[in-house]
């Protein structure tokens, strides 16, 4: 009879579930995190936290305890080096079981079973809570009105953008407009200034024609 035995023995005689839990508890060490049933997890917990615990102690004595648990000499150095340290201010509950659903074929329940100290993403959640908050009319218009403006301030700055937008070409074809005026203004003065001085090069050849013309008179020779 098996009065008070309350323990799951998981369908396996004592050898094969003391090895799967070697194995398992092996596995999680080293992964930090393994997949597999709920009634398997529930009994690796209590398999592999007493284990953690003696980590703590790290002694020869503690060395042996575990490699006779585990079998494992890559496991044990893990857990006395990395995972100890990171659980030496945790009195206990050392892992954590999530649970994802349940299996095609036999519809067995299945989960995730890890180390807590070793979830970076769940760490930082514990100490976060949400602001307890009431439902009355005016907050609930108020956040109405806050969800319009909200909604609205959007369009609102694509308007200003566009608007800016617009002035800013306008202020460019402004300024081509005023450079093209000012070149045309200099080309101007420029072929005035060439006339200018054509016209000047021209009455100074006639001067000298005319000074030629009079030198070479009858009444300058007579004179002469």
């Amino acid at each position: 009879m098996r009065h008070n035995k309350k323990f799951n023995h998981l369908g396996r005689k004592t050898a094969h579930r003391g090895a799967m839990l070697s194995n398992m508890a092996t596995s999680l060490i080293l992964h930090k995190r393994i997949f597999t049933t709920v009634p398997k997890a529930k009994e690796l917990r209590k398999y592999v936290e007493p284990i953690i615990t003696r980590s703590k102690d790290d002694s020869t004595n503690s060395r042996r305890e575990v490699f006779s648990l585990l079998q494992n000499k890559v496991a044990v150095t893990e857990l006395f080096q990395t995972v100890s340290q990171k659980v030496a201010d945790r009195p206990g509950g050392y892992t954590r079981i999530i649970r994802t659903g349940f299996r095609l074929g036999d519809n067995a329940s299945m989960c995730f079973i890890e180390l807590v100290d070793f979830n970076e993403n769940m760490l930082g959640d514990g100490g976060a809570r949400k602001a307890k908050t009431r439902r009355s009319r005016r907050k609930a218009t108020g956040s109405a009105a806050e969800a319009v403006a909200a909604a609205a301030a959007p369009k609102a700055k694509e308007e200003s953008k566009g608007a800016k937008a617009k002035e800013a070409k306008k202020e460019a074809k402004k300024e081509e407009k005023t450079q093209q005026t000012e070149e045309v203004k200099a080309e101007e003065v420029k072929a005035e200034e060439v006339r200018a001085e054509e016209v000047k090069a021209e009455n100074v050849q006639a001067d000298a024609v005319e000074t030629k013309d009079e030198a070479a008179t009858p009444e300058a020779e007579e004179k002469a």
